[in-house]
């Protein structure tokens, strides 16, 4: 048993320090990734963005309705999206359809536009307040910032640079007409040592989503072996009680010791860090979807039929002077059309629940029941303020929100926007579970700390100055041994 125990003990030194010199460089870079995106984010288009370059909405040339468009583009359902918006000067209908394909009608003339060409382009991007100097860049397919699937529907591209101070350019669907992202010169630098490294952006591997996804999985998952024999070693070669001849609870001089003692502090951060980013790759597919299904948003809307059921006329007239978008939806079988002007809120007109006392709130309680016809809804409730499972963190969100929980096996919930009543959210058992094995111990978005900004960057600064010390003197020690 003993020599049994040696040679195991043996292949745990041998195995944490060759997969140490491997891994070690890997560390340092996460840890250096991690604190560049605590500030800075990957390049996305928010709603504020896209309404801020979204011209007034011109009722004087809509003359197609909604019916219409949907007949034009082969639609037999109701889509996911449908939405009357500008295309540079032409009013036009956006439709998403549930295959997640996207076509673009005019409402002028009842024509489909199948693409925009490059002058298009421009003057869509001319529309963007940040716009000094518009030019084209040229036209793309995919490149480093539009490399995820979310995108596909929109290839390809019109790059355009507005010539504003910040080198904000553009990507306008060549297939469209919409903007679909923006970045700025500040975020196209400061993510090559950010998100780039840290999530391994490279386009060729990212652009194959499954393959990036096993190699990120396998990478951490080497990661996770290292942070933990390394940890075990260090609890085995500490001495509290019967010291070193040095005195010292450690018996290693110079680097060696920096990687002894500063695993012993900072090695439970490492495994932390380096397990729960494995977990956000959702190994195994154990955490469910975040998203509700079709089957459940056409049970909350109530029809399934490609029709608005609205009035364009009563739209138009109930619209703000600065409209620039209407959605058009069904929120258990009554048609709704949510109004977006240029500032403030979005408000929800033409339905017979907008002019009652408590808004869309009787209409929301009874589309929600649909959602899982086979539940009992157990509870609802309505957050004003944030709560550790509706926060905002990189992302904002909308208060007040209703919350409805269901006693279905995954004990679902959904957050509903009780102004519009659009389910902005689903979450169940397993996905509230991965909150606290993800979120919480890889960007420690405790309440407590994000509700005063400094103690949460000075936690972060804190655990990624003891990884980096594990690390870097990790990298020293693996470059010597490699010499």
């Amino acid at each position: 048993m003993s020599i049994l125990m040696k040679r195991l003990k043996r292949w745990l030194y041998l195995g944490h320090r060759w997969l140490g010199i491997v891994t070690c460089l890997l560390f340092v870079v996460w840890f250096v990734s991690g604190v560049v995106m605590m500030y800075v984010g990957f390049p996305n288009l928010t709603e504020a963005e896209r309404h801020r370059a979204s011209p007034s909405l011109a009722w004087e040339r809509v003359a197609v309705s909604p019916e219409d468009a949907l007949r034009t583009v082969g639609q037999t359902r109701f889509p996911r999206e449908l939405r009357l918006a500008m295309l540079d000067r032409e009013p036009v209908y956006r439709i998403v359809g549930w295959n997640g394909a996207q076509y673009t009608v005019s409402a002028a003339s009842g024509r489909a536009i199948a693409g925009v060409d490059a002058d298009t382009a421009l003057a869509v991007a001319a529309h963007d307040p940040r716009a000094v100097r518009p030019h084209i860049l040229g036209a793309l397919d995919r490149d480093q910032w539009s490399v995820t699937a979310r995108y596909d529907a929109l290839r390809p591209f019109h790059l355009v640079a507005l010539g504003d101070p910040d080198d904000t350019r553009l990507y306008v669907s060549g297939r469209t007409g919409q903007i679909a992202l923006d970045t700025s010169g500040s975020e196209r630098f400061w993510n090559w040592f950010g998100a780039i490294p840290h999530w391994i952006y490279v386009t060729p591997l990212r652009a194959q989503a499954e393959l990036w996804r096993d190699v990120v999985l396998w990478m951490s998952g080497v990661a996770i072996v290292v942070a933990v024999t390394g940890l075990w070693i260090g609890l085995l070669r500490m001495r509290v009680r019967r010291r070193y001849a040095s005195g010292s609870i450690s018996p290693y001089r110079g680097w060696a010791a920096w990687h002894h003692l500063g695993g012993l502090v900072g090695g439970v951060t490492l495994v932390t860090f380096i397990a729960s980013g494995w977990l956000s790759m959702n190994p195994n597919r154990w955490f469910g979807p975040r998203a509700p299904t079709q089957a459940m948003l056409e049970r909350y809307a109530g029809v399934t039929e490609p029709r608005s059921g609205m009035d364009l006329e009563q739209v138009r007239v109930a619209g703000c002077p600065a409209l620039i978008e209407v959605r058009f939806g069904w929120l258990a079988g009554q048609p709704r059309a949510i109004l977006s002007c240029r500032e403030g809120p979005p408000a929800v007109c033409c339905s017979p629940e907008a002019a009652a006392a408590d808004g869309a709130g009787a209409r929301i309680a009874e589309a929600a029941r649909r959602l899982l016809p086979e539940a009992t809804i157990t509870g609802t409730v309505m957050l004003t303020e944030e709560d550790a499972y509706w926060y905002s963190h990189h992302q904002k969100r909308i208060l007040p929100v209703l919350r409805v929980t269901f006693d279905d096996p995954d004990a679902t919930w959904f957050h509903i926007d009780p102004v519009t009543g659009e389910v902005l959210g689903r979450a169940d058992r397993s996905s509230r579970t991965r909150r606290w094995l993800f979120n919480a111990p890889h960007s420690f978005d405790f309440l407590f700390l994000l509700r005063w900004r400094p103690a949460w960057d000075a936690v972060m600064w804190l655990l990624s100055a003891a990884g980096l010390v594990v690390s870097v003197s990790g990298v020293v020690i693996g470059w010597r041994r490699l010499r």
